[in-house]
């Protein structure tokens, strides 16, 4: 891949709005010893009051309280403008020196724009950690020979969550089938209540949670993966528009609530939270998040299981769409004398202490942890157990370009909203087209 960092220069008119954000440097301040601290600037997205983003926060200032040595200028970003903001600063070439980092093509676009540098030199030095991580943990954070960041969490993206009391009060049950999956909607609907949470007002959750899922068993993973390489597939082939069209049934029966598309994702969990609706798809991201807002009683009602399968699907629907969870990344800029105080930051915030954390803070690592189910909320533990019986498929904007990412999501915000399937996947497949072009040159 040869790409530079003009892939971000789309953004780069919105730069200057980011840039003041990402500190700097003061390498002349002094320990009550004399020896100069190192400054890193820091940027994450655990900004929320759900228990993993306080579990992160925590060990980041447990770090500065115990690395007088070190200096941490950190900017917490909320989560649903943290992408975006990114890439403006990339489009700039001014990242700050660690940073939160989605794996796939984020990373590879990272790396084509020299923006990152790899981090085989810590993993190497701490071998038992290194083998601590699950199978396949670095693949998205690797390019080549070089591993670019270390998972903090795992993250299935299409958890069917279920409320068992509204169910039963309406005479249904879990839908296992696209037809029941309708015929839930239908019922729910007519004795007024919501049958599926959505908040897409970022545009990704639909795709990410829903779509990736839900085509992956109409088209099959193959399928999505030549697509993706436009090797032999398009996004304008019949099975993929069959899997728009059925996309667009659930907007069409009116299966999500009024303005979901103002609605963010932290407001849809707690609206399901709430009760006032049936059914969400959502990532494991929402488990911490609903351990926090839900109460005892509904989270007693609450279970987990995977998306309907689909008419003639050619895909496995004993399936989740997923990925690892993000990492730290670190930028190019960190010169050879701050490199050892990133990598001991990058160790605190994902070495197994840390990872014990997060799993206990409802949040699901890709590393080996025994779970003491006593610290968990009962969800957690269905979604834990459930998440160690099925296989992993892939979310469409951890494989496709940004720009075609891009078009999936805005599309996908059209379709709900009476798009048509056929001129949505042109769309798709004409960015995607491009990327891959770009990529072989």
């Amino acid at each position: 891949m040869k790409k530079k960092a003009t892939v971000f220069l789309t953004l780069a008119l919105a730069a200057s709005l980011a840039l003041t954000g990402c500190g700097s440097k003061d390498n002349e301040t002094k320990t009550e010893g004399g020896k100069n601290k190192v400054t890193l600037t820091l940027w994450h997205n655990y900004s929320g009051d759900d228990q993993r983003a306080k579990t992160m926060r925590s060990i980041i200032e447990q770090f500065q309280s115990s690395h007088p040595d070190i200096k941490l200028d950190v900017q917490a970003i909320p989560p649903d403008g943290y992408r975006t903001r990114l890439k403006t600063v990339a489009a700039a070439n001014e990242m700050p020196d660690l940073f939160v980092m989605w794996p796939g093509v984020m990373t590879k676009e990272f790396q084509a724009g020299n923006l990152i540098q790899p981090i085989n030199e810590l993993l190497d030095s701490k071998k038992e950690w290194k083998d601590g991580f699950l199978p396949g943990s670095f693949d998205g954070f690797t390019v080549g020979s070089d591993i670019y960041s270390a998972p903090i969490a795992l993250s299935p993206t299409s958890i069917l969550f279920y409320n068992q009391s509204i169910l039963e009060q309406n005479g249904l049950q879990v839908p296992k089938t696209w037809d029941e999956l309708l015929h839930a909607v239908d019922v729910l609907k007519g004795n007024k209540m919501t049958p599926i949470a959505l908040g897409n007002k970022a545009a990704w959750l639909a795709q990410s949670s829903i779509f990736s899922s839900l085509a992956d068993r109409v088209t099959g993973t193959e399928w999505f993966l030549k697509a993706a390489a436009q090797d032999g597939a398009k996004f304008t082939d019949p099975e993929f528009v069959k899997a728009l069209g059925y996309m667009k049934q659930l907007g069409d029966a009116g299966a999500f609530p009024a303005g979901f598309n103002a609605m963010d994702n932290t407001q849809m969990e707690q609206y399901f939270a709430q009760g006032k609706a049936a059914m969400m798809i959502d990532g494991g991201w929402a488990l911490t998040n609903l351990a926090t807002s839900a109460s005892a009683e509904a989270m007693a009602q609450m279970g987990a299981s995977v998306l309907p399968s689909m008419p003639d699907g050619k895909g496995d629907p004993n399936t989740i769409s997923g990925v690892v969870g993000t990492g730290i990344a670190m930028s190019n800029k960190v010169t050879a004398e701050e490199k050892d105080a990133a990598y001991e930051l990058m160790y605190a915030m994902a070495g197994p202490d840390a990872q014990k954390r997060v799993l206990e803070s409802n949040q699901l690592v890709s590393y080996k942890v025994d779970l003491d189910t006593s610290k968990v909320t009962p969800i957690f533990a269905k979604v834990y157990e459930l998440v160690n019986t099925v296989n992993r498929t892939p979310v469409y904007d951890g494989v496709l370009g940004s720009a075609a990412a891009d078009e999936v999501n805005n599309g996908l915000q059209e379709l709900l909203m009476g798009g048509k399937p056929e001129s949505i996947a042109k769309k798709i497949q004409e960015a995607q087209a491009r990327a891959v072009q770009t990529d072989s040159k």
